[in-house]
């Protein structure tokens, strides 16, 4: 079996005073990705990611963004988007290196990104398996949709959801390419991550009212939808739960959001189908004895690999 578990930390400094390090220490996680890890190689606090090997792609946007892969064992193989990252042992001191050429061209429109530390993937050891963290822009709101009065962020012109938007047509080009190599490699794909969009009515608390907010636009979850399909990419958690209102796995810090768990499900296992169907149970971690981790909680998923 392989536990598999993805989070958005929201700062890996903050989680880790809520106590990040012992939930990897006693979760039994034989896989974790993480994103908005936020903090350069310099400033991670000691420990930062227990006893895994760790591949970081920090980005250079200071206090930005940020997405890594632990593993049990050291991965055979490394790729991001022409970035630096960080490969580091459970009992080595920091180390540097170039990821390995990738075999796939990077589709139009990602080279702006690459520098924004948004994605990074690895060739399992114990398993023949590829698996990535995403974190996708958060984006905004069409300038159709923008109303001073109501609105936290000052109106931009709908600049963040076009960049948002711009993104996500670039990355399914890219992620439809990243698929068939790790096909042809003769593994599994496994695409995680904190993709800031609800795909169904049952993915958000709130549904109605959040018809006009950034993340559940009809064109994002249109983008969702496009990228799922029995032959492509399967939704685990939906699979395991077809039914279920959530689980959710972000709630805002105001209000009382959490305590009535009026939640949004924006964190997501895809898996290639073979792999999909050897997940057997699901748990969203919403807090870790007694405390949150993070706005976001980890999503656990147990695959019984080798699929027979």
């Amino acid at each position: 079996m392989l536990r598999v578990a993805t989070v958005n930390v929201n700062g890996i400094r903050a989680a880790h005073r809520r106590g990040l390090d012992d939930w990897l220490a006693t979760r039994g996680c034989d896989v974790v990705a993480l994103q908005e890890v936020r903090a350069p190689v310099a400033a991670l606090p000691p420990g930062a990611f227990g006893d895994y090997h760790v591949v970081y792609e920090p980005g250079q946007i200071p206090g930005r963004n940020g997405v890594a892969v632990l593993t049990r064992e050291r991965p055979v193989a490394v790729r991001t988007w022409d970035a630096e990252v960080l490969l580091r042992g459970p009992d080595e001191d920091h180390l540097h290196t170039e990821p390995a050429p990738d075999d796939v061209p990077l589709a139009r429109g990602l080279g702006r990104h690459a520098h924004e530390g948004r994605y990074v993937e690895v060739d399992l050891a114990e398993a023949p398996i590829t698996v990535a963290s995403l974190y996708l822009p958060k984006g905004g709101l069409p300038a159709r949709l923008q109303v001073p009065s109501r609105m936290r962020e000052k109106p931009d012109g709908g600049a963040r959801y076009e960049r948002k938007m711009r993104f996500m047509d670039a990355f399914a080009r890219q992620l439809a390419r990243t698929r068939r190599a790790a096909r042809a490699r003769g593994r599994e794909f496994l695409l995680m991550g904190d993709l800031n969009v609800a795909h169904t009515k049952l993915d958000v608390a709130s549904w109605r009212r959040s018809q006009t907010s950034e993340g559940f636009l009809p064109e994002e979850r249109a983008w969702i939808e496009a990228q799922l399909s029995p032959r492509t990419l399967v939704d685990v958690v939906r699979r395991l739960h077809p039914d279920t209102e959530g689980p959710y796995t972000w709630w805002s810090w105001l209000g009382e959001a959490y305590a009535k768990d009026a939640g949004w499900r924006i964190d997501y296992h895809l898996a290639t189908p073979r792999l999909a169907r050897t997940a057997t149970a699901v748990v969203v971690d919403r807090d870790h004895r007694g405390v949150r981790l993070s706005d976001h909680a980890p999503v656990v998923v147990d695959y019984h690999w080798p699929a027979v």
